[in-house]
């Protein structure tokens, strides 16, 4: 995919924060440092759209990310950050859950894991809910970069067990440094917003 534009077009916590159109939505969830505003900035070409932090736990909010005129990535808030309160969680929690039964324009869910460490507990839940409303359940790995390739098959089978998913083809290697893969993932959601 050409990327013509880019832009962040809402931020909210609540639904009458969300943009009121049409526009097709591929949201990104997973655990806070796991690298998915990295991910959604290799995308796109931009270094900095989407913020990243060494402080895990920034994204507090849901982020609607404009391409194209046409669409949107939506950061969620993530998720599984120690030192955040339970009452904080707990918010995060919500904004979340609300977004993801509510939201029409939503055509995909998309999961973000790291490659080097096997998914967590709260990884596994989010992974079932994303099942749970009938997504397809495509797991970005990030970091491919940090280990040899001839580790990728290891470390995906981690991920494929833990998660308990059924076709490896759904669990994509990624770099957002390197851009490993990054034509493969675009193929993906073209696919998804046909």
């Amino acid at each position: 995919m050409k990327i013509i534009k880019s832009d962040l077009h809402a931020i909210a916590v609540g639904p009458k924060q969300y943009p009121q159109d049409e526009l097709s939505e591929i949201a990104f969830a997973g655990r806070s440092n796991v690298g998915k505003s990295s991910f959604i900035n290799s995308m796109i070409n931009r270094a900095n759209l989407a913020r990243t932090s060494g402080k895990p736990g920034k994204t507090r909010t849901i982020n609607f990310y404009i391409i194209n005129d046409s669409f949107r990535f939506v950061d969620l808030p993530g998720y599984g950050y120690a030192i955040a309160s339970k009452s904080e969680k707990e918010k995060w929690g919500k904004i979340i859950e609300k977004y993801l039964t509510d939201r029409k324009n939503l055509k995909e869910v998309i999961l973000i894991v790291d490659i080097r460490h096997e998914p967590t507990e709260q990884d596994l839940m989010m992974y079932q809910w994303i099942k749970s409303f009938g997504y397809t359940g495509i797991v970005i790995a990030t970091k491919a970069d940090k280990i040899s390739k001839g580790n990728w098959q290891k470390h995906i089978k981690v991920i494929k067990d833990k998660l308990e998913i059924k076709d490896t083809n759904l669990i994509i290697p990624y770099s957002s440094e390197k851009k490993i893969n990054k034509d493969k993932v675009w193929q993906k959601f073209e696919e998804i917003l046909m």
